[in-house]
């Protein structure tokens, strides 16, 4: 038996931290004993049931996890590793990570780089990782430093305040949309050269606008989406990778006719193994370890529940990272 944040809805949705236990391990599987976990947006969706993430019931939640191999039947993985996941389904098909122990699909692991702690692999987490995509795909597809301004959209959000602290190390000219005018400071502190008010990008806008973006990173969606694409430059990439406004996309293809815009989708849940370790090798490059304490909050497994309506209330902003005390 071990502790895990359980969701269950046979009367009703109920979300709590309780006793669990797990069947033997299958082959091809590795059980892990859980360090650190953390809360994404899809964490928050899935322990508040504002979002129908969770397929199969009960479900113990919790998309990300570090920590140590402590049995395995998979010839990658020996007892006593460092382990860290991302995605593949855990805490929406399978059980997830907010639980001292887990089980899950040994080629569905990262190697911790020896850089990182398990804690920082936490506070990095998905959100992190899918924002080191992101500055990926801009680079891949030429936007450079000297190619103008990025703007990164949610920028208090977890995937924004990486995607800030990469792109300003990284030499680039950011600029932060928001709606919290009290976090410059904060947004600053992480390289933001300067800050948007997110009520210009967030309403219906005209399809084709003014060119300024070289390069977008867009956790956010809908009429913030559209409204970033109607702006990017000639030849400027947008790189999309959330729905916090919404799923939807009202825009036209003029910014991809007339100007040759980008729009660069960003899978983090099923990207292959290369991809996310080529991620994982630039954010220990890359990311400042400075800059990525700044942006931290530690909790307990217990907190993990009031903190995901936190979350889903936009009253956090960095990166939330889950203790899980043995």
């Amino acid at each position: 038996m071990f502790k895990a944040l359980l969701l269950e809805n046979a009367d009703g949705f109920k979300a709590r931290v309780a006793q669990v236990n797990q069947p033997p391990l299958p082959q091809g599987e590795v059980s892990v004993s859980v360090a650190y976990s953390t809360l994404n947006y899809k964490d928050g969706l899935a322990i508040t049931n504002k979002g129908p993430v969770v397929r199969n019931w009960p479900m113990v939640a919790g998309i990300d996890g570090a920590g140590t191999v402590i049995e395995s039947n998979h010839p990658a993985w020996a007892v006593g590793d460092l382990v860290l996941h991302n995605g593949w389904g855990v805490g929406e098909t399978r059980w997830g990570c907010l639980a001292q122990q887990v089980q899950l699909k040994g080629d569905w692991l990262v190697r911790l780089p020896a850089a990182f702690s398990p804690r920082q692999a936490m506070a990095i987490g998905t959100a992190g990782y899918t924002a080191m995509l992101c500055v990926l795909a801009l680079q891949d597809h030429g936007v450079k430093p000297e190619s103008g301004e990025v703007l990164v959209t949610g920028a208090t959000g977890g995937v924004g305040s990486v995607a800030i602290a990469l792109l300003g190390k990284l030499g680039y000219t950011v600029v932060a949309a928001t709606g919290k005018a009290s976090e410059e400071a904060y947004l600053k502190s992480l390289g933001a050269s300067s800050i948007m008010d997110r009520a210009a990008l967030a309403t219906p806008g005209k399809p084709f606008q003014k060119e300024r973006w070289a390069g977008v990173v867009d956790p956010v969606g809908s009429h913030t989406l559209a409204n970033a694409l109607a702006q990017t430059r000639y030849g400027g990439v947008v790189a999309a990778c959330g729905l916090a406004q919404g799923m939807d996309l009202p825009t036209t293809v003029m910014p991809f006719i007339l100007r040759g815009v980008t729009l660069a989708g960003i899978d983090s849940v099923m990207a292959p193994l290369p991809k996310r370790q080529r991620a994982w090798e630039r954010l220990t490059r890359d990311l400042d370890p400075a800059l990525l304490e700044s942006m931290i909050q530690e909790i307990t497994l217990e907190q993990a529940i009031a903190k995901a309506h936190e979350l889903m209330d936009g009253k956090l902003r960095g990166r939330v990272v889950v203790k899980i005390e043995a």
